[in-house]
């Protein structure tokens, strides 16, 4: 099979192949639902897949990885000159061609480099819908950092705004562009893009502190209690426990049944498991490290489900102050 014959979705198969489980894992579990769907059926039709088609593939991913953090780093002209002189001549136009694709279609791509601090003063008097449609096209580290500056019925209007936010006109999008030509950056050209959503909402707030979430939240409950649930499903998944102090892991696990963290550490990552099983008796551990072994194929929905459980006791004791959460805003409540 000639590289040429494949497509992303191939290609993005043959890379998972290529990795070792656990980093397949937490690739695929990152992955839109639709997307983690199409690869997996892929997978499963690939048979045999040669180890120059492996090398190829993986090195065409390391060349756009490259390619990507020198954009973050410097910008595409950095980046183009960059990776001139790290890759052959022919890897480098390869890898320059895909990166320069990628920014293009990239809704509001000149502003990522922009300092938050500026931005914010560039589009607080914006209408609710211009922000919103700006901050979801943004990283959620900066899409936050804007959030939190807005005044707080602005930030309940913005949030509302993404959270109902689905597939946008690229013309709209292109006007909204134009607006900002003369001030900030070129325009760049637009196909249909998903942006926005209650995951994009949960994204922002988690990075946000807690005095901003918890004013936005209250304030939308007021007006749409169940978006509200919603946003806080999405605001801390199972992985996030690694965020959870000791002490903290050992009030949750005071609440959970064996039954259940069996079940929903099948597919957490290793350092989760290591962060439970120090917090338990070296007899616990090794139980449930049995259960584990001996429970044979469950199913996701399954696991899911426990996951879900052990969140909800997170969440329920964060919320009244019996635990912290690194990173966000706990610690700062915290008398030393």
């Amino acid at each position: 099979m000639a590289q040429a014959e494949l497509n992303g979705v191939r290609k993005s198969a043959i890379l998972l192949l290529s990795l070792d489980q656990d980093q397949a894992a937490e690739v695929l579990k990152r992955l839109p639902p639709e997307m983690i769907e199409e690869v997996s059926r892929e997978i499963a039709s690939l048979g045999e897949v040669k180890v120059p088609l492996r090398r190829t593939v993986l090195g065409e991913f390391y060349n756009l990885a490259l390619a990507n953090s020198y954009v973050t780093e410097g910008g595409l002209e950095y980046a183009k000159s960059l990776l001139r002189k790290s890759l052959s001549e022919a890897d480098a136009a390869k890898a320059i061609k895909q990166v320069t694709q990628q920014v293009a279609t990239t809704p509001f791509a000149f502003l990522q480099k922009a300092e938050s601090e500026n931005l914010l003063t560039f589009i607080q008097d914006e209408h609710p819908q211009t922000i919103a449609l700006i901050l979801a096209h943004l990283n959620p580290q900066k899409a936050s950092e804007i959030l939190v500056g807005l005044a707080g019925q602005k930030q309940i209007e913005v949030v509302k705004r993404i959270a109902n936010m689905e597939q946008t006109n690229p013309e709209v999008i292109k006007e909204v562009e134009r607006g900002l030509e003369h001030r900030l950056s070129d325009i760049v050209s637009q196909t249909f893009e998903k942006a926005g959503g209650i995951d994009s909402v949960a994204e922002m707030l988690n990075l946000a502190d807690r005095a901003t979430e918890k004013g936005i939240m209250e304030g939308l409950e007021a007006e749409d209690p169940d978006l509200v649930e919603q946003i806080r499903r999405l605001m801390f998944v199972f992985e996030d426990i690694l965020l959870v102090n000791d002490k903290g892991i050992q009030s949750v696990l005071k609440e959970i049944e064996n039954e259940t963290l069996a079940l929903a550490l099948k597919t957490a990552s290793q350092d989760l498991k290591d962060k439970i099983f120090k917090n338990m008796s070296e007899r616990a551990a090794q139980l449930i490290g049995e259960d584990m072994q001996y429970m044979g194929p469950v199913r996701v929905s399954d696991v899911e489900q426990a996951q879900q459980k052990i969140v909800d006791v997170v969440r329920r004791l964060e919320a009244s102050g019996e635990i912290i959460i690194a990173g966000r805003g706990g610690e700062k409540e915290m008398i030393v």
